[in-house]
């Protein structure tokens, strides 16, 4: 029984690494096309479809984060961290339709800054030789 579910945990565990990794890069792709968006008009399309983009990759990392806690048996810390990035996500989203560049930009570094530590955290968790992995 407990081999069952150490390997559903760490399957539930890659989903939420791919998941969060796919949030980091669309983050990053985000601050790439805010710097197009100041030298291009092509800039706005980009930015919008990578809003777009972003915001359903919040949704994917709760649902990753679900799946890693309820049946996969994880701790349902993920879940709050994946629900408090969607909800960055939104208001990072009413920001950029409201144009508040005051906000909008220091709030996009902060949710970068989170993911990467969150990816952080989710890649130093498979790592070989940490307490919880021992038999």
């Amino acid at each position: 029984m407990a081999i069952t579910r150490t390997t559903a945990q760490q399957r539930g565990l890659t989903f939420l690494q791919v998941a969060i990794a796919l949030q980091t890069l669309c983050i990053f792709f985000q601050a790439v096309t805010a710097g197009v968006l100041l030298s291009s008009s092509h800039g706005e399309v980009l930015h919008g479809v990578g809003a777009r983009v972003m915001y359903g990759a919040s949704m994917l990392y709760v649902l990753a984060a679900v799946l890693a806690w309820k049946p996969g048996g994880g701790s349902p810390r993920p879940v709050l961290h994946a629900s408090g990035f969607l909800v960055l996500a939104s208001v990072q989203v009413v920001l950029g339709i409201a144009h508040v560049p005051s906000l909008h930009v220091p709030l996009g570094v902060t949710m970068f800054a989170l993911s990467v530590l969150a990816l952080g955290q989710a890649l130093a968790a498979r790592l070989p030789g940490r307490a919880g992995d021992r038999p």
